[in-house]
């Protein structure tokens, strides 16, 4: 192939090579330019030594991040896909001032843009809306026409430390430990050169931000207000390179904003529109993420009342002042016998806004008293230097604010540690902001900054040390212990005893959850035993990381075997708990086999791929083991209350892969609370239809006081774009044609069907009512009841009637209706015993096919059963 660089003018190759040539570490001493400086030379930190990973690890390379080399040393925080990770804490500490990109934490929503060398200077951004001056500019322009700069900038993740706060009560957000935050070397321009450029006009007042990456919910953005983009003290800019090297994709290349003193949020990465407006962003992710809601609002009041979120006072914007320790770290020893005379604890601190740390405070009597630490303000050591440094100004004389973290130390006597039972530590900064003893529990679990405690266990000559948490699924901890204990980590005392007091009692909450494990059972399954049981004949699967068999219940199960065997070998949570009842969890405990362990744990939550972006096309797109992504094209109104929601699927030769008689399992995210929303569906699209999946839904939404169908009401509410996740097939009848069919694998031949059904429960009764109508050597003759309220109910009305009047030979459609109109010349009330009576005729060789609401199912079956119709010739979709 052309190397695309061969015909680029001279200038641009310049730039590219000044852009793509500086080391990943310090270059060495050349006394022909002023910015080439040595660690030994400087008189600020430089970047630790850095080794960019070279190739692909294997868990990423069957995820849309197959193009993104990464360190193995990151903890996973999200499983597989997307990359959400933070380095182990004393790794990150052991840097030193500033954090190598290798090991810098990482919060995508979704797919890393692959961004080609070639294209790095060609790549465009844009700034306008409420401006006199719209501009588009590439990367070549920034770096040609304007000044660059080179600051130190620390970032943190808003949900840093959340693992704390799951422990106390789950959050709608994951478990980030204590590591989720960074230091390093921007460079770059400040934005606020490019507002001046693009002249906002006077009622402008917000800078909204958009990046490429392309999420179910649209490009990630926010917003910060313009006031702050404009001050030089607030150091908002666009940074291209990061500790001396282009920016690595999973941190934005090749451009993204740092948005100094606030949470990582704000600086959005792959960076592709400015725009200012007069009001903060209407971006999704802007209104749904990043937000402190009042510690009253429970997870199901922010679900049923979204204007909690679009409350812009609880927006989260500045830093709040924080601090943890690093060392001794989690399950650090120390003997006491012959040690030294002190410990050196050390640990991290960071304000928000640019207000700088003025202390922090150590206590090993549980905040009785406090005694000073030593703090080491690395960033001080840039403002006297004015040079240049990896191609941009370093100059930080005039600002005053503080953006960085700060390390802190202090040595405290062995024998005193000995005789206390943890180690807090606690910051305040200049404007007298301190850390809080408890924690401000909120819904999405973030900006946890309450005291950093590091307990310590007395065993024999040996100080052994516990941190509150680990990152993600990892066991361990003095949180978990507590709470495993009994302990109420509300209590005020950590959950632990005081003074002789009883720890509080447990959260009652907990106590309401349906039990799903069997008492006493301590049997410990490994994630190789797990794999030897992911097929049909003796299946196992996992929910909440307990092990279940479900060999005993696959002839039962009301979605048939197939639902049972696409669960083997894998974690059902998310599915399993927003499908199934009380009831169906209260009977888990009989089919509890053991739990994971907890390697297994992580390696599980690691192994589900989105298949979406699979580079292999297939022929069908279904898989029964994965979720795989469609983008909804189109929205076809059908009533008020019903919808045809029509998927692309991966390519145009793709059919679904749906036999007839089955159904798929649909999934969306609740927009509020991030919990996974999951349905079965029957499409309508034909069997042999390419490209597109065709799903009819009725939707069920709010009446006054009576809430609506989650899912029904997320469905409404997605835009054209959005992806949603479908896995199938599942359920136990299938119809093979010409009077074959199967019911949980076995074959059966039947003369007719019964079909019964009311409202949406028409869908699958029409795919197979379909499948024989449009089968001229199909003898197989159908009788359909259709019950509704009103004529404007019934659904697939036009396509019933078609095939009915085209095989008048073979089947009878009868609807009735129960508010029918004056002029209706149908039968009229509920589908009931006189109709069934009138119009079925017992036959050993009939099959009633039932899909309905609940009462109606009943009814038939009781019908059914007096009409002296057996049990297997009934079936309930």
């Amino acid at each position: 192939m052309e190397d695309p660089k061969v015909h680029q003018d001279p200038k641009d190759v310049e730039l590219l090579q000044k852009h793509e040539e500086l080391p990943p570490t310090p270059p060495e001493t050349d006394d022909n330019t002023s910015e080439s400086v040595t660690s030994d030379e400087a008189s600020f930190p430089l970047p630790p030594p850095s080794t960019a990973p070279k190739s692909v690890l294997d868990i990423d390379k069957k995820t849309p991040d197959a193009h993104v080399p990464r360190d193995p040393r990151l903890v996973r925080l999200t499983g597989t896909h997307p990359f959400n990770v933070e380095a182990p804490l004393s790794a990150l500490f052991n840097e030193g001032f500033l954090t190598s990109p290798e090991l810098f934490y990482v919060r995508n929503h979704g797919a890393v843009p692959k961004v080609h060398d070639e294209d790095i200077l060609n790549w465009t951004f844009s700034v306008e809306g409420s401006v006199e001056n719209p501009v588009t500019l590439s990367l070549k322009d920034l770096l040609a026409e304007y000044e660059q700069i080179t600051c130190p900038i620390t970032l943190v993740c808003a949900g840093n430390r959340r693992k704390e706060q799951n422990q106390v009560r789950k959050s709608k957000g994951f478990s980030w430990g204590a590591a989720g935050v960074s230091t390093a070397l921007f460079t770059g321009v400040p934005m606020s050169e490019l507002i001046k450029r693009a002249k906002p006009k006077r009622k402008a007042r917000y800078v909204c931000m958009e990046g490429a990456d392309q999420l179910p919910n649209g490009c990630y953005g926010t917003s910060v207000k313009l006031s702050w983009v404009m001050d030089p003290e607030r150091g908002v800019m666009l940074a291209h390179m990061m500790n001396g090297e282009v920016l690595r994709p999973d941190h934005g290349k090749p451009l993204r904003a740092v948005i100094p003193g606030q949470i990582g949020g704000r600086s959005v990465k792959w960076l592709k529109k400015l725009i200012v407006t007069e009001a903060p962003s209407d971006n999704w992710y802007h209104i749904y993420d990043n937000r402190v809601l009042p510690t009253s609002v429970s997870p199901e009041e922010s679900a049923n009342n979204p204007q909690w979120w679009r409350d812009e006072r609880y927006a989260i914007y500045d830093l709040s002042v924080n601090s943890a320790i690093a060392y001794p770290a989690h399950e650090e020893q120390l003997c006491v016998v012959n040690s030294p005379e002190y410990y050196r604890v050390k640990g991290y601190a960071y304000g928000g806004g640019g207000r700088r740390i003025t202390r922090v405070e150590i206590s090993i009597d549980k905040g009785r008293s406090w005694r000073l630490s030593d703090i080491d303000y690395a960033e001080d050591q840039y403002r006297g230097v004015e040079q240049e440094l990896y191609g941009g100004k370093l100059d930080m004389s005039y600002r005053e604010s503080s953006f960085c973290w700060c390390f802190w130390a202090i040595n405290i006597s062995v024998s005193e540690l000995r005789g206390a039972s943890d180690i807090l530590v606690r910051a305040m900064d200049e404007s007298m902001n301190i850390q809080p003893r408890d924690m401000y529990w909120s819904v999405l679990g973030m900006m946890q900054n309450a005291w950093f405690r590091v307990t310590i266990s007395h065993e024999g000559d040996f100080l052994r040390f516990e941190h509150p948490t680990l990152p993600a699924l990892q066991p361990g901890g003095w949180m978990e212990r507590v709470k495993k204990a009994g302990g109420n980590l509300t209590n005020g005392f950590w959950g632990e005893k005081i003074g002789g007091e009883a720890a509080t009692e447990p959260d009652a909450e907990a106590a309401k959850e349906v039990r799903m494990t069997r008492d006493g059972l301590d049997k410990v399954i490994t994630i190789d035993e797990l794999r030897k049981h992911d097929n049909g004949d003796n299946p196992w699967f996992v929910v909440n990381g307990e092990v279940y068999d479900g060999t005993a219940f696959m002839k039962e199960h009301p979605g048939g075997a197939q639902s049972i065997i696409s669960a083997a070998g894998l974690d059902s949570s998310d599915e399993f708990m927003a499908i199934h009842s009380e009831t169906a969890k209260a009977m888990m405990q009989d089919y509890h086999i053991g739990s994971l362990d907890a390697a297994s744990k992580t390696a599980l939550s690691e192994g589900e791929v989105q298949s979406g972006q699979s580079s292999e096309p297939r022929s069908t797109f279904l898989q029964p083991r994965a979720w795989t992504g469609a983008r909804l094209i189109e929205k076809k109104v059908i009533s008020w209350d019903t919808r045809i929601f029509y998927f692309e699927l991966q390519h145009e030769a793709q059919t679904l892969g749906l036999p007839v008689g089955q159904h798929l399992m649909a999934r969306l995210r609740d927009p509020v609370t991030r919990e996974a929303i999951i349905r079965s569906y029957t499409p309508i699209s034909e069997v042999t239809q390419k490209g597109v999946l065709e799903m009819l839904i009725k939707l069920y939404l709010d009446r006054g006081e009576v809430k609506g169908g989650r899912m029904t009401k997320a469905m409404d509410a997605i835009p054209i774009g959005h992806v949603v996740d479908f896995k199938g097939p599942i359920g136990k009848f299938e119809y093979l044609g010409r009077g074959k069919c199967a019911i949980n694998g076995r074959a059966q031949s039947v003369k007719s069907f019964v079909m019964i059904c009311a409202g949406s429960g028409v869908t699958p009764i029409y795919q197979v009512f379909r499948a024989i109508m449009k089968d001229p050597e199909d003898s197989t003759r159908c009788v359909v009841l259709d019950g509704n309220r009103l004529i404007e109910d019934i659904l697939m009305k036009e396509e019933l009637d078609v095939l009915a009047m085209s095989n008048t030979d073979r089947c009878k459609l009868i609807y009735t209706l129960t508010q029918a109109p004056d002029d209706w010349t149908g039968p009229r009330g509920r589908i009931s015993g006189k109709l069934i009576k009138e119009h079925c005729v017992r036959d050993e060789e009939t099959l009633v096919l039932v899909c309905g609401p609940e009462a109606l199912e009943k009814t038939i079956h009781t019908t059914f059963l007096e009409e002296g119709w057996k049990d297997e010739q009934l079936l309930f979709f």
